[in-house]
């Protein structure tokens, strides 16, 4: 099992173009399935690290999401059965097996949460509140490289809506600051083109021209566009724990992450009257039922709307 297991993650990587996260949840989450088998089979399925695939029944899923349940939400549970269903189709194509056994198996219903996001006013609070924040971080100037690249990059995030692991993949060469838009590599590899207010790109430009004087060279187009202290590539967990320490440092009630600030993004937009389709667009969802999870707010004004006028409410 642990060779097809392989052979999985890697078409899904070549042939679906899936990113390296979603291939290491994948594995993780199929990996785990394997050492369940391996310690809970009783030599059934196979002895030790020779797990027979084709002697994985539905029973045995279903044993499997018993066990899961005393250490997991639903929404994890659902999680790891969709990569189960996912590589026994595999499988199936690859004629290891006839029939997939975790297709009979039903998907735990889930409560879907609400996304976390903050409201206008403490969003335009965080971003206010910035430069304050970074000297007390670190005593950080703000006009230093690194106060200035902080700023950029959540002055980006609330203004285009990327995901964060869009925008640590960012070079300088994606960002059109003539047209207002930045070229955003997302899930898949699909590439699409997402406006960016002004007072990104400012402070996007300010952080570049700063980076510059710093290195005392010019820098070329395929370069990361943001940079940690030592010249490489940002990474996506830099991120999420200089935004944590800035909403800690202002003392903000809701806690938002670099996802909060992308669902921040779609509420606003979508409570501003933008179209629900175009923000699939700009959020790069394949479906609309993803980005009508964000509607919940809009629907909130209605009602309040509608209870004010309506004369038989």
């Amino acid at each position: 099992m642990k060779g097809w297991i392989e052979n999985f993650v890697e078409a899904l990587s070549a042939e679906k173009g899936f990113s390296p996260n979603t291939c290491r949840a994948y594995r993780n989450d199929l990996e785990q399935f394997w050492a369940y088998l391996r310690d809970s089979a009783s030599g059934l399925l196979g002895s030790g690290e020779k797990v027979d695939v084709r002697n994985v029944d539905d029973m045995v899923i279903r044993s499997y999401l018993g066990f899961l349940y005393k250490r997991n939400q639903k929404s994890t549970i659902a999680r790891k059965l969709s990569a189960l269903r996912s590589f026994f189709r595999f499988l199936v194509k690859r004629g290891v097996i006839s029939t997939s056994p975790a297709e009979t198996v039903l998907t735990p219903k889930r409560g879907r949460p609400m996304p976390n996001y903050l409201p206008v006013d403490d969003m335009f609070r965080l971003l206010d509140g910035l430069k304050e924040a970074f000297r007390r971080l670190g005593g950080m100037k703000g006009e230093s490289v690194l106060a200035l690249r902080n700023w950029a990059i959540i002055e980006t995030l609330y203004s285009t809506g990327v995901r964060v692991a869009e925008l640590a993949g960012m070079d300088i060469g994606d960002v059109d600051f003539d047209k207002g838009f930045v070229r955003v590599i997302g899930k898949g590899h699909k590439e699409r083109l997402v406006p960016v207010g002004e007072k990104a790109l400012t402070c996007i430009r300010a952080y570049l021209d700063k980076r510059g004087e710093a290195m005392g060279s010019g820098m070329q187009g395929g370069e990361p566009l943001f940079l940690n202290s030592r010249g490489g590539r940002l990474s996506t967990r830099s991120i999420a724990r200089l935004l944590e320490q800035v909403v800690r440092q202002l003392g903000l009630l809701v806690p938002i992450s670099p996802h909060g600030l992308r669902h921040t993004f779609a509420t606003h937009m979508l409570e501003c009257g933008a179209d629900l389709r175009a923000v699939q667009e700009l959020l790069g969802h394949a479906s609309l039922t993803t980005t009508q999870r964000y509607t919940h707010v809009s629907i909130d004004r209605l009602m309040e709307v509608y209870d004010k006028a309506h004369p038989r409410r």
